[in-house]
């Protein structure tokens, strides 16, 4: 089961749109994370996409703080941050955590994504 978390662009007058689903495997792992980095009042978790990668774009997860124009998330008491631009390729994407012999990560499924490396770690549109 996921979560589906909204998120708004920071602002008065922005409408709510969905952005990501995050699955509970995920929410439990990013949880666990957070108490272990203890990272801080005014920090929250940073998704986003950045340019690189064998297929062209690549997803970013750290933690950070919020930055203006940010879609804001709630996640729990955790806020979850993306910035405008990665939000129109994140827009639908399931955010996933898997823990298995084929090793142990999170997974992000985008159906935004045309194209994507072997290993998942990047795509392209």
């Amino acid at each position: 089961m996921s979560e589906t978390v909204t998120a708004r662009p920071d602002g008065p007058s922005a409408d709510a749109t969905e952005v990501v689903s995050i699955s509970e495997r995920a929410r439990s792992e990013i949880r666990e994370i957070v108490a272990h980095e203890n990272p801080g009042a005014g920090m929250g978790l940073r998704l986003g996409v950045i340019g690189g990668g064998c297929s062209g774009l690549s997803y970013q997860m750290e933690l950070g703080k919020r930055r203006e124009h940010d879609h804001v998330q709630m996640l729990g008491a955790l806020e979850v941050y993306i910035d405008p631009k990665s939000a129109v390729y994140l827009k639908g994407t399931t955010l996933d955590f898997h823990d298995g012999l084929n090793g142990r990560g999170f997974v992000f499924s985008n159906p935004n994504a045309r194209n994507t490396c072997g290993c998942g770690e990047s795509f392209s549109i």
